[in-house]
Protein backbone atom coordinates (compact mmCIF):
# COMPACT_ATOMS: atom_id res chain seq x y z
CA UNK A 1 0.00 0.00 0.00
CA UNK A 2 1.51 3.39 -0.87
CA UNK A 3 1.02 5.93 1.22
CA UNK A 4 0.27 9.37 -0.45
CA UNK A 5 0.39 12.85 1.56
CA UNK A 6 -1.55 15.45 0.05
CA UNK A 7 0.01 19.27 -0.10
CA UNK A 8 -2.47 22.29 -0.56
CA UNK A 9 -6.06 21.59 0.18
CA UNK A 10 -7.56 24.38 -1.36
CA UNK A 11 -10.19 23.81 -4.68
CA UNK A 12 -8.02 21.25 -6.56
CA UNK A 13 -6.11 19.55 -3.46
CA UNK A 14 -9.50 18.54 -1.80
CA UNK A 15 -10.51 16.86 -4.29
CA UNK A 16 -7.22 14.99 -4.86
CA UNK A 17 -7.15 13.75 -1.36
CA UNK A 18 -11.14 12.39 -1.72
CA UNK A 19 -9.85 10.57 -4.87
CA UNK A 20 -6.87 8.99 -3.04
CA UNK A 21 -8.65 7.42 -0.29
CA UNK A 22 -10.45 5.15 -3.21
CA UNK A 23 -7.64 3.76 -5.42
CA UNK A 24 -6.56 0.43 -5.33
CA UNK A 25 -3.33 0.25 -3.94
CA UNK A 26 -3.06 3.92 -2.09
CA UNK A 27 -3.66 5.13 1.17
CA UNK A 28 -4.05 8.87 1.83
CA UNK A 29 -1.70 9.26 4.96
CA UNK A 30 -2.61 12.75 5.46
CA UNK A 31 -3.03 16.26 4.47
CA UNK A 32 -0.71 19.35 4.96
CA UNK A 33 -1.95 23.36 4.15
CA UNK A 34 -0.35 26.15 5.38
CA UNK A 35 -4.03 27.03 6.23
CA UNK A 36 -4.14 24.87 9.24
CA UNK A 37 -8.28 26.13 9.48
CA UNK A 38 -8.67 24.70 6.09
CA UNK A 39 -6.69 21.89 7.00
CA UNK A 40 -8.63 20.57 9.89
CA UNK A 41 -12.01 21.68 7.57
CA UNK A 42 -10.90 19.16 4.92
CA UNK A 43 -8.98 16.38 7.45
CA UNK A 44 -12.88 16.27 9.27
CA UNK A 45 -15.01 15.70 5.90
CA UNK A 46 -12.69 12.83 4.84
CA UNK A 47 -11.47 11.44 7.71
CA UNK A 48 -7.95 11.89 7.85
CA UNK A 49 -5.03 13.83 9.86
CA UNK A 50 -3.75 17.16 9.22
CA UNK A 51 -0.47 17.20 10.00
CA UNK A 52 0.70 20.34 11.74
CA UNK A 53 4.11 20.91 9.45
CA UNK A 54 5.26 19.70 5.93
CA UNK A 55 8.16 18.06 7.91
CA UNK A 56 5.71 15.88 9.89
CA UNK A 57 3.44 14.71 6.64
CA UNK A 58 6.49 13.85 4.72
CA UNK A 59 8.14 11.52 7.72
CA UNK A 60 4.67 9.85 7.37
CA UNK A 61 4.32 8.65 3.37
CA UNK A 62 5.61 7.56 0.27
CA UNK A 63 4.37 9.83 -1.96
CA UNK A 64 3.62 13.30 -2.26
CA UNK A 65 1.06 15.03 -4.33
CA UNK A 66 1.64 19.20 -4.13
CA UNK A 67 -1.44 21.03 -5.58
CA UNK A 68 -0.46 24.12 -3.76
CA UNK A 69 0.13 27.56 -5.73
CA UNK A 70 2.23 27.21 -8.59
CA UNK A 71 4.82 29.66 -6.96
CA UNK A 72 5.10 27.40 -3.90
CA UNK A 73 5.93 24.06 -6.22
CA UNK A 74 9.85 24.39 -5.63
CA UNK A 75 10.12 25.15 -2.24
CA UNK A 76 7.79 22.02 -1.86
CA UNK A 77 8.67 19.56 -4.21
CA UNK A 78 12.44 20.06 -3.49
CA UNK A 79 12.19 18.52 0.31
CA UNK A 80 9.99 15.60 -0.70
CA UNK A 81 12.82 14.34 -3.32
CA UNK A 82 15.47 14.62 -0.76
CA UNK A 83 13.23 13.23 1.09
CA UNK A 84 13.23 10.20 -1.32
CA UNK A 85 8.94 10.41 -1.70
CA UNK A 86 7.85 10.37 -5.19
CA UNK A 87 6.00 13.86 -6.56
CA UNK A 88 2.93 14.52 -8.18
CA UNK A 89 3.03 18.13 -9.08
CA UNK A 90 -0.08 19.90 -9.98
CA UNK A 91 0.84 22.13 -13.73
CA UNK A 92 2.66 23.71 -13.90
CA UNK A 93 5.98 21.99 -12.94
CA UNK A 94 7.49 25.16 -11.77
CA UNK A 95 7.03 28.88 -12.41
CA UNK A 96 10.86 29.02 -13.71
CA UNK A 97 13.05 26.71 -16.00
CA UNK A 98 16.11 26.73 -13.60
CA UNK A 99 13.77 25.12 -10.76
CA UNK A 100 12.01 22.44 -13.32
CA UNK A 101 15.62 21.36 -14.18
CA UNK A 102 16.69 21.54 -10.70
CA UNK A 103 14.04 18.88 -10.21
CA UNK A 104 14.26 16.65 -12.59
CA UNK A 105 18.09 16.37 -12.18
CA UNK A 106 17.27 15.78 -8.46
CA UNK A 107 14.30 12.90 -9.49
CA UNK A 108 17.06 10.88 -11.51
CA UNK A 109 19.50 10.96 -9.28
CA UNK A 110 17.78 9.84 -6.47
CA UNK A 111 15.32 7.23 -8.67
CA UNK A 112 12.03 8.92 -7.98
CA UNK A 113 9.24 9.74 -9.80
CA UNK A 114 7.86 13.08 -10.67
CA UNK A 115 4.49 13.10 -12.70
CA UNK A 116 2.95 17.00 -13.45
CA UNK A 117 -0.74 17.24 -13.52
CA UNK A 118 -2.12 18.09 -16.98
CA UNK A 119 -5.15 16.56 -16.89
CA UNK A 120 -6.01 16.75 -20.47
CA UNK A 121 -3.99 14.08 -21.35
CA UNK A 122 -6.53 11.71 -19.21
CA UNK A 123 -9.58 13.20 -20.45
CA UNK A 124 -11.84 11.13 -22.12
CA UNK A 125 -12.27 13.49 -25.38
CA UNK A 126 -8.55 12.90 -25.88
CA UNK A 127 -8.36 8.87 -25.07
CA UNK A 128 -11.30 8.48 -27.47
CA UNK A 129 -9.31 10.41 -30.56
CA UNK A 130 -5.94 10.36 -30.03
CA UNK A 131 -5.22 7.31 -31.92
CA UNK A 132 -6.68 9.12 -35.27
CA UNK A 133 -3.99 12.30 -34.49
CA UNK A 134 -1.09 11.20 -37.34
CA UNK A 135 1.05 14.35 -38.76
CA UNK A 136 -1.17 17.26 -37.64
CA UNK A 137 -0.16 20.39 -40.13
CA UNK A 138 -2.36 22.93 -38.12
CA UNK A 139 -3.13 22.69 -34.59
CA UNK A 140 -5.97 25.32 -33.28
CA UNK A 141 -6.94 25.67 -29.47
CA UNK A 142 -9.64 27.98 -27.47
CA UNK A 143 -9.35 27.74 -23.85
CA UNK A 144 -11.68 30.41 -22.70
CA UNK A 145 -13.04 31.28 -19.00
CA UNK A 146 -14.85 33.84 -16.87
CA UNK A 147 -13.34 35.85 -14.34
CA UNK A 148 -11.79 33.79 -11.14
CA UNK A 149 -9.27 34.94 -8.63
CA UNK A 150 -7.70 31.14 -8.94
CA UNK A 151 -4.82 31.00 -10.78
CA UNK A 152 -4.54 35.07 -10.72
CA UNK A 153 -0.71 34.36 -8.93
CA UNK A 154 0.43 33.43 -12.75
CA UNK A 155 -0.68 34.83 -16.19
CA UNK A 156 -3.08 32.93 -17.95
CA UNK A 157 -0.55 31.18 -20.10
CA UNK A 158 0.86 29.42 -16.90
CA UNK A 159 -2.60 29.19 -15.84
CA UNK A 160 -4.68 27.91 -18.61
CA UNK A 161 -2.51 28.26 -22.58
CA UNK A 162 0.18 25.26 -20.94
CA UNK A 163 -2.74 22.80 -21.07
CA UNK A 164 -3.21 22.70 -25.38
CA UNK A 165 0.81 23.67 -24.81
CA UNK A 166 1.40 20.21 -23.38
CA UNK A 167 -1.58 18.25 -25.73
CA UNK A 168 0.52 19.83 -28.74
CA UNK A 169 3.71 19.04 -27.87
CA UNK A 170 2.56 15.17 -26.97
CA UNK A 171 1.28 15.34 -30.97
CA UNK A 172 3.57 17.03 -32.81
CA UNK A 173 7.11 15.71 -32.88
CA UNK A 174 8.92 18.44 -34.11
CA UNK A 175 11.27 21.17 -32.76
CA UNK A 176 9.64 24.16 -32.22
CA UNK A 177 11.41 27.02 -34.58
CA UNK A 178 9.75 30.18 -34.15
CA UNK A 179 6.61 31.46 -31.35
CA UNK A 180 5.26 34.83 -31.65
CA UNK A 181 2.83 36.28 -29.23
CA UNK A 182 0.77 38.91 -27.67
CA UNK A 183 -1.30 39.80 -24.41
CA UNK A 184 -2.50 41.75 -22.27
CA UNK A 185 -3.57 42.32 -18.98
CA UNK A 186 -6.94 43.34 -17.91
CA UNK A 187 -8.42 42.29 -14.89
CA UNK A 188 -5.13 41.94 -12.90
CA UNK A 189 -1.42 43.45 -13.37
CA UNK A 190 -0.50 40.12 -15.12
CA UNK A 191 -1.46 38.65 -18.74
CA UNK A 192 -5.28 37.60 -18.92
CA UNK A 193 -5.60 37.14 -22.49
CA UNK A 194 -2.83 35.57 -24.86
CA UNK A 195 -2.62 34.40 -28.46
CA UNK A 196 0.23 32.14 -29.78
CA UNK A 197 1.47 30.96 -33.35
CA UNK A 198 4.21 28.38 -32.66
CA UNK A 199 6.10 26.68 -35.51
CA UNK A 200 7.91 23.75 -35.93
CA UNK A 201 10.76 22.39 -38.17
CA UNK A 202 8.51 20.07 -39.43
CA UNK A 203 5.91 22.84 -40.62
CA UNK A 204 3.28 22.43 -38.21
CA UNK A 205 1.57 25.91 -37.41
CA UNK A 206 -0.31 25.75 -33.87
CA UNK A 207 -2.30 28.79 -33.13
CA UNK A 208 -3.19 28.98 -29.61
CA UNK A 209 -5.66 31.10 -27.41
CA UNK A 210 -6.74 31.80 -23.47
CA UNK A 211 -8.40 34.22 -21.81
CA UNK A 212 -9.45 34.04 -18.40
CA UNK A 213 -11.90 36.97 -18.89
CA UNK A 214 -14.31 35.86 -21.21
CA UNK A 215 -17.71 36.34 -21.05
CA UNK A 216 -17.94 32.43 -21.65
CA UNK A 217 -16.67 29.07 -21.01
CA UNK A 218 -15.08 27.30 -24.50
CA UNK A 219 -12.85 24.67 -24.25
CA UNK A 220 -12.16 23.49 -28.21
CA UNK A 221 -8.63 22.03 -29.61
CA UNK A 222 -9.17 21.35 -33.74
CA UNK A 223 -6.46 19.33 -35.86
CA UNK A 224 -5.90 19.75 -38.99
CA UNK A 225 -3.70 16.35 -40.88
CA UNK A 226 -3.37 15.59 -44.64
CA UNK A 227 -6.19 12.63 -44.04
CA UNK A 228 -8.54 14.26 -41.50
CA UNK A 229 -9.97 17.38 -39.77
CA UNK A 230 -10.51 16.50 -35.98
CA UNK A 231 -12.30 18.71 -33.59
CA UNK A 232 -12.35 18.18 -30.19
CA UNK A 233 -14.85 20.54 -27.54
CA UNK A 234 -14.68 19.60 -23.78
CA UNK A 235 -17.09 21.27 -22.78
CA UNK A 236 -19.61 19.27 -25.14
CA UNK A 237 -17.66 16.40 -24.31
CA UNK A 238 -17.92 15.44 -27.98
CA UNK A 239 -15.18 15.05 -30.89
CA UNK A 240 -16.03 14.96 -34.66
CA UNK A 241 -13.82 13.54 -37.16
CA UNK A 242 -13.91 14.18 -40.77
CA UNK A 243 -12.13 12.54 -43.43
CA UNK A 244 -12.41 12.10 -47.66
CA UNK A 245 -15.30 10.00 -48.49
CA UNK A 246 -14.23 6.11 -49.52
CA UNK A 247 -16.57 7.20 -52.57
CA UNK A 248 -14.67 10.58 -53.40
CA UNK A 249 -13.25 9.11 -56.43
CA UNK A 250 -16.54 8.03 -57.94
CA UNK A 251 -16.89 11.97 -57.99
CA UNK A 252 -13.36 13.06 -59.50
CA UNK A 253 -14.23 13.37 -63.08
CA UNK A 254 -16.82 16.03 -61.87
CA UNK A 255 -14.94 17.70 -59.68
CA UNK A 256 -11.97 18.21 -62.16
CA UNK A 257 -14.93 19.01 -64.13
CA UNK A 258 -15.53 22.05 -62.07
CA UNK A 259 -19.23 20.38 -61.88
CA UNK A 260 -21.53 22.58 -58.92
CA UNK A 261 -23.88 19.58 -58.43
CA UNK A 262 -21.55 17.85 -55.97
CA UNK A 263 -23.22 17.89 -52.88
CA UNK A 264 -20.17 18.32 -50.21
CA UNK A 265 -21.55 15.57 -47.88
CA UNK A 266 -20.82 13.36 -50.44
CA UNK A 267 -17.19 13.94 -50.57
CA UNK A 268 -16.97 13.64 -46.51
CA UNK A 269 -17.50 11.16 -44.31
CA UNK A 270 -18.41 12.42 -40.59
CA UNK A 271 -18.13 10.50 -37.43
CA UNK A 272 -19.52 12.13 -34.13
CA UNK A 273 -18.18 10.96 -30.76
CA UNK A 274 -19.92 11.44 -27.77
CA UNK A 275 -18.28 11.28 -24.51
CA UNK A 276 -20.57 12.42 -22.07
CA UNK A 277 -21.60 9.02 -20.69
CA UNK A 278 -17.28 8.39 -19.69
CA UNK A 279 -18.18 6.31 -16.32
CA UNK A 280 -14.27 7.58 -15.82
CA UNK A 281 -12.97 10.67 -15.15
CA UNK A 282 -9.84 12.48 -15.64
CA UNK A 283 -8.81 13.09 -11.96
CA UNK A 284 -9.42 9.60 -11.47
CA UNK A 285 -6.92 8.20 -13.75
CA UNK A 286 -4.77 10.87 -13.89
CA UNK A 287 -3.75 10.05 -10.04
CA UNK A 288 -4.47 5.90 -10.84
CA UNK A 289 -2.00 6.60 -12.70
CA UNK A 290 0.66 7.74 -10.79
CA UNK A 291 -0.22 4.62 -7.63
CA UNK A 292 0.58 2.15 -10.87
CA UNK A 293 4.05 4.36 -11.72
CA UNK A 294 4.82 4.18 -8.55
CA UNK A 295 4.05 0.29 -7.82
CA UNK A 296 4.91 -1.10 -11.13
CA UNK A 297 8.28 1.29 -11.53
CA UNK A 298 7.17 3.21 -14.81
CA UNK A 299 7.46 5.99 -16.36
CA UNK A 300 4.32 8.43 -15.71
CA UNK A 301 2.59 9.58 -18.76
CA UNK A 302 3.17 13.24 -18.62
CA UNK A 303 6.89 12.96 -16.78
CA UNK A 304 9.09 15.95 -15.58
CA UNK A 305 10.12 16.14 -18.75
CA UNK A 306 7.22 16.69 -20.70
CA UNK A 307 6.41 18.91 -18.02
CA UNK A 308 9.15 20.92 -18.24
CA UNK A 309 9.03 20.98 -22.43
CA UNK A 310 5.62 22.64 -21.93
CA UNK A 311 6.86 25.23 -19.42
CA UNK A 312 9.54 26.25 -21.15
CA UNK A 313 7.24 27.12 -24.44
CA UNK A 314 4.72 29.05 -22.10
CA UNK A 315 7.97 31.03 -20.22
CA UNK A 316 9.24 31.55 -23.68
CA UNK A 317 5.56 33.54 -24.65
CA UNK A 318 5.33 34.89 -21.78
CA UNK A 319 8.72 37.10 -22.68
CA UNK A 320 7.56 37.81 -25.77
CA UNK A 321 4.33 39.01 -24.39
CA UNK A 322 6.09 40.99 -22.06
CA UNK A 323 9.07 42.38 -24.13
CA UNK A 324 6.62 43.55 -26.56
CA UNK A 325 4.48 45.17 -24.52
CA UNK A 326 7.16 46.98 -23.08
CA UNK A 327 8.36 48.03 -26.28
CA UNK A 328 4.77 49.84 -26.97
CA UNK A 329 4.27 51.42 -24.10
Amino acid sequence: MIRIGVVGVGHLGQHHARKFQSIEGACLAGIYDRNQTRADEIAAKLNTKAFESYEALLGSCDAVDIAATTTAHYELAKPALLAGKHIFLEKPITSEMAQAEELLALAEQKGLIIQVGHIERFNPVILKVEHEIGEPMFIESHRLSTFHHRGTDVPVVLDLMIHDIDLILSFVHSPVTEIRASGVGILTPSIDIANARIEFANGAIANVTSSRVSMKQERKLRFFQRDAYITMDFQAKQVRVLKKSADIMKYLPQILMGSTDINPEQLIDMQTIDVSDSPRDALSMELESFVDCIANHKTPIVDGAAGTRALDIALKIIKQIQTKNQKFK
